[in-house]
């Protein structure tokens, strides 16, 4: 379990009936089936960005499903494994936004040690069954943790790609974050309004004006 300032967060979540049950689920489910991430990689987004440190917030689905994929943070695979499209597109607007070069890992673990909480509303999967996990009880741990995040003063960018992302506007009511939409960077959608939304340079301008360090996007 997590041990820096989001235990105690996480810990009066976990004492609700709604987590309890979840966590029963859950259990089962590692016991029976192949789940992504592994068991210890659940909480990993909030081993790496502690709650105070938090300055960006991107906002995923669920854990990527195939073998050695996901690790605990959205978007983010561990290194040697291929970058997925998704993954690309966000790295092809980094470039055109920012000037970064496309980096070779689709390891982002740089940006979650510099405060971009990369959180999926769906902290575990199925093998090969994507939103298998959905509707358990993870979606009203993760809203949750996003009001806890709202409710903090210290002024934040959250950053919702897609419909399913977007949806969470409806709980970031703190005038003192910039909340950022856009469509989904998928190769579907990407297109359509993901390239071109400069969400990189927006947020670090935003960061700098509120007196908080901006993040080295470069990885």
């Amino acid at each position: 379990m997590v041990t820096n300032e989001w235990q105690a967060i996480i810990d009066k979540e976990i004492a609700q009936p709604y987590f309890q049950k979840l966590k029963s689920f859950i259990k089962e489910e590692y016991a029976t089936k192949r789940i992504y991430p592994r068991g210890k990689n659940i909480f990993r987004a909030f081993e790496l960005t502690d709650f105070s440190e938090v300055k960006v917030v991107i906002i995923g689905q669920d854990p990527y499903h195939n073998e050695g994929q996901a690790h605990g943070l959205c978007f983010s695979v561990p290194d040697k494994q291929a970058i997925p499209p998704s993954l690309k597109n966000i790295y092809q607007e980094l470039k055109d936004d920012v000037g970064c070069s496309i980096p070779s890992s689709g390891n982002l673990e740089k940006w979650a040690k510099q405060g971009v909480l990369l959180l999926n509303a769906v902290l575990t999967v199925v093998a090969h069954r994507p939103l298998s996990h959905s509707n358990k009880g993870w979606e009203i741990f993760t809203e949750n943790i996003i009001r806890v995040l709202n409710d903090d003063d210290r002024p934040k960018v959250f950053l919702l790609w897609g419909a399913y992302a977007k949806k969470k506007k409806l709980l970031l009511t703190n005038p003192r974050h910039l909340v950022l939409e856009a469509n989904h960077p998928s190769p579907l959608s990407a297109y359509r309004g993901f390239f071109g939304c400069k969400h990189f340079s927006k947020t670090n301008a935003f960061l700098i004006a509120n007196k908080r360090q901006p993040i080295d996007w470069q990885l």
